[in-house]
């Protein structure tokens, strides 16, 4: 079972005016063939599917605690698009085109279907595809598979980091640069003790050096690059048995944290009149607000 807290991984910035271009590069990290939709749906089938969860239990331990932190970042990534929003369009007759702007965008759909939100799609307006999942069965295969899949999601968020200037976006991808790098670490760690090859000399396919992002330095000065979290309070904590050592980039100790990170407040979009969004009047909420009530 998942346990939902309402909390986002990191404290995103909260800006006056938003970025609909920049929305629309962030939604590949979304819902890309390497977004956060293919991260967390691939971990989930495959601990869903786990064949000899006992006899394979560290295996097992570490794609079913990573998948309860890629829903973090489904979250994460997906309030960062929504933040992206903010002060693009205004109330107006609906005469006066007051979605005019939209016709700008790269991204139609964002105005037209989900209110200037996030959805399941790429930067293009292509929805996320379940053929995008891989769960084989053959454990070394899926890590393998887990991997490359890490390498490829960091280096389209080294691009979208570079696309854009706007803080909020780079925020988020400077958190994900140094937390995808973890798991990239721990897929590679695992198939070291599967097969015995010394994958971490292949990493710089791409580097994990952080250095040149300022927006991920405080997260690697915080050492968010040698944690990985159970997720749990008591469940997967054998993922210690994977996660040891040291931390082949800085030779620092790598850790396990039981439970979660702390976290930080979850935005509150404000209403879009021109959107329709909520779509609730005044009149409306106050009796809204009545039955509510009258409910207790």
């Amino acid at each position: 079972m998942f346990k939902r807290v309402n909390r986002l991984l990191i404290e995103l910035p909260v800006p006056e005016h938003g970025d609909a271009n920049a929305a629309a590069a962030v939604q590949n990290l979304l819902g890309g063939k390497f977004g956060e939709m293919s991260t967390l749906n691939n971990y989930m089938f495959q601990s869903f599917n786990f064949r000899c969860k006992k006899k394979l239990k560290p295996f097992y331990d570490l794609v079913a605690s990573i998948t309860a932190e890629e829903f973090g970042h489904v979250e994460l990534v997906s309030t960062t698009i929504n933040l992206l929003s903010r002060g693009l369009t205004h109330p107006g007759d609906p005469d006066s085109a007051p979605l005019r702007r939209g016709l700008k965008a790269h991204n139609l759909q964002y105005f037209i279907a989900t209110a200037q939100t996030s959805y399941p799609m790429d930067s293009m307006g292509n929805p996320w595809n379940g053929t995008f999942v891989h769960s084989s069965g053959n454990l070394i295969e899926d890590m393998l598979h887990n991997f490359f899949l890490e390498i490829g999601a960091r280096t389209q968020k080294m691009r979208v980091y570079e696309m854009t200037d706007h803080p909020t976006a780079r925020e988020m991808i400077g958190y994900l640069l140094v937390r995808g790098g973890t798991h990239i670490l721990a897929y590679a760690k695992a198939l070291e003790i599967l097969t015995g090859v010394y994958l971490p000399g292949m990493l710089p396919v791409p580097s994990l050096d952080n250095s040149k992002f300022d927006y991920a330095r405080k997260y690697m000065e915080q050492g968010l690059h040698n944690v990985l979290f159970t997720w749990s309070s008591k469940d997967y904590r054998d993922i210690d048995k994977i996660w040891k050592g040291k931390n082949p980039e800085t030779g620092e100790r790598l850790c396990v944290v039981v439970g979660r990170p702390e976290g930080a407040p979850v935005p509150d979009l404000e209403a879009l009149p021109e959107e329709f969004a909520p779509g609730l009047t005044k009149d409306h909420y106050m009796q809204v607000l009545k039955r509510l009530k009258a409910s207790m």
